[in-house]
């Protein structure tokens, strides 16, 4: 077994695997950036080490920086999580090349399953049909039209590398395309540190089905069952559950045999996902995640098995204990995300803030991944999972009402939260008779009487002094100390849209940041015209973009933004007389 591990990663992941390396007896060590210096993953790990910076780009996308705490801290193994690095094989192989066991597959595997145009060649390889698309990266916008030109209206841009949904745009017309393609490429940058794009075909109403596979270094690999994720909005999953529901034997044994040829035929090793579009009976290769997936959850709960630690043991050449005739799956499990952002409406606005309360529901077959506790504060500047609520039951029914249980007795206050929609999704008839697509939540789905669950951000600051617990670091070693500091939160409360985008509210012309965010693009100028509902920039927050909207019609007297500028919740962006 290895014996510490450096964990480059953040927020519910991070804290999953420090808890996974204490359980198997392996010393953790975390890096953070200057917002998460007293964040839940750090104040859990046995090290820690400052990545300083802001955004993910300064911190923990930067290579250097994680790979100099690397070599401070001693560790013999890394574990990437999900998200930022953990699918750069650059990282993967500067790791290998020091001496130290990566916690993933190996860097080729990465760079042929990371890239998704080498990866559908790979599966094709492998006798796995993918969905039609692009051969080629997209450097033009016209090969975008093209493409729709031989395939039909809508097609979808989509991020070469990573995942997440991030760096995903469904285009629908000609007049659509470049707006997407561009914002693809930010989304992909800002996620990624990577901006190609490719196309795919778009389905009308697919189902979205995994199968975890597993694999050793000895050259043993199994899958464990599959997934559904088909309830999902923007490409963002919302629910998760263990076994995919309403699947033929047939269909789910080939898919299972699939996902392991695509993985013996990538000389794949450590834990990861093949994903899959079915509709009308067939399926079709999505892509190859080379990582944990964020609904791992769901298939330790019905097989036994704890990934993590099959990570750990696999990256220190250990065998796998089991072969596919081992593996069993019982009952059922459903995950349901739990973001920080503001549904009501059906607007999902991000929420960042101060957790002020935070209480997580028990009892038999129930668990909460969390990477916080009440009073720590949830950044702008990265994505907006909160935790994930994860129930177990003897069948999919059971499971079902457990969720909705569970979901009633979390509580949240000081952040929005996006629980309601949990329970609207669990509750439905449509999602109780397994009646729904990866276009369910946003075609059928009616969140507009949807009021949050917390207080949104700003509600408790009083300006009043609170004792906060922080640490100093002296060489690697961390010191706790507690001081009292000002408790004070922003006032400005997110504003609220039906209509999917974003409308800076103000009563009197001026269109405000419903959020704190980073304005990346302006869409108008002084003395533009402009129509109620028209988009007049692009604010990102918490990793994904958002067009905020004019709320009425009229003449743009001033600009008061420009791309790059950090804005607060009630900031006035511009004028509109």
């Amino acid at each position: 077994m290895l014996s510490k591990v450096l964990v480059v990663n953040r927020g519910e992941i991070a804290v999953r695997v420090v808890r996974a390396c204490r359980e198997s007896g392996v010393a953790s060590v975390a890096v953070y950036s200057d917002p998460d210096r007293d964040a839940l993953h750090v104040r859990l790990a046995d090290e820690a080490y400052a990545l300083g910076g802001v955004t993910a780009a300064e911190s923990y996308l930067d290579v250097d920086r994680v790979l100099d705490a690397l070599d401070r801290s001693g560790a013999d193994g890394v574990h990437p999580g999900y998200g930022f690095l953990s699918e750069n094989a650059d990282f993967a192989r500067a790791v290998v090349d020091r001496g130290v066991a990566f916690i993933g597959p190996p860097p080729e595997a990465i760079e042929m399953m990371g890239n998704k145009i080498s990866a559908r060649a790979a599966a094709e390889r492998a006798g796995v049909a993918s969905v039609p698309g692009s051969t080629d990266p997209v450097t033009d916008p016209d090969q975008v039209r093209a493409f729709a030109a031989a395939h039909g209206w809508p097609v979808v841009v989509k991020a070469v590398h990573g995942g997440g949904g991030r760096g995903m745009k469904v285009v629908r017309g000609d007049e659509e395309v470049d707006r997407a393609v561009e914002s693809a490429r930010r989304e992909s940058m800002a996620a990624f540190g990577r901006d190609d794009l490719y196309l795919e075909r778009y389905l009308a109403a697919p189902r979205h089905v995994e199968v975890q596979v597993l694999a050793d270094t000895h050259g043993n690999v199994v899958h464990l069952g599959d997934r559904d994720c088909s309830a999902q909005r923007r490409h963002q999953k919302l629910v998760e559950e263990a076994p995919a529901p309403d699947l033929s034997d047939a269909v789910r044994d080939a898919m299972g045999e699939a996902a392991v040829a695509v993985a013996e035929g990538c000389g794949y090793t450590n834990a990861g996902t093949v994903e899959f579009l079915c509709q009308d009976g067939e399926f079709f290769f999505l892509e190859m995640n080379t990582r944990l997936q964020v609904e791992h959850p769901v298939t330790e709960m019905v097989t036994g098995l704890d990934l993590v630690e099959q990570q750990l043991r696999v990256a220190a050449g250990e065998p796998l204990g089991f072969d596919q005739s081992d593996i069993a799956v019982s009952g059922h499990a459903i995950e349901v995300r739990i973001n920080a952002e503001d549904p009501a409406g059906g607007a999902f606005l991000p929420s960042p803030g101060r957790i002020t309360n935070l209480r997580v529901p028990g009892g038999l077959g129930v668990r909460f991944d969390c990477g916080y506790e009440a009073g720590d504060e949830v950044s702008q500047f990265y994505d907006n999972l909160l935790g994930k609520l994860v129930v177990w039951g003897t069948d999919r029914e059971v499971a079902i009402r457990r969720g909705l249980r569970a979901l009633s007795e979390l509580q949240v206050t000081g952040v929005a939260t996006s629980a309601p929609v949990g329970v609207a999704i669990l509750d439905h008839p449509d999602f109780r008779a397994a009646a729904h697509s990866t276009r369910w939540v946003e075609s059928t789905l009616d969140l507009g009487g949807i009021e949050p669950t917390g207080d949104g951000p700003g509600e408790e600051g009083t300006g009043a002094a609170m004792r906060r617990e922080t640490t100093v670091e002296v060489d690697g070693r961390r010191f706790t100390v507690g001081v009292w500091v000002p408790d004070a939160t922003s006032s400005a409360k997110p504003r609220r849209s039906n209509t999917g985008r974003t409308v800076g509210r103000s009563g009197n012309g001026e269109v405000v940041a419903p959020m704190q965010g980073t304005i990346v693009k302006v869409l108008i100028s002084a003395g533009d015209t402009v129509e109620a509902g028209q988009a007049v920039c692009v604010l990102e927050a918490m990793k994904m973009e958002n067009h905020v909207a004019a709320e009425k019609s009229g003449t743009v007297a001033e600009v008061r933004v420009s791309s790059g500028s950090s804005v607060g919740a009630g900031d006035i962006l511009a004028v509109i007389e």
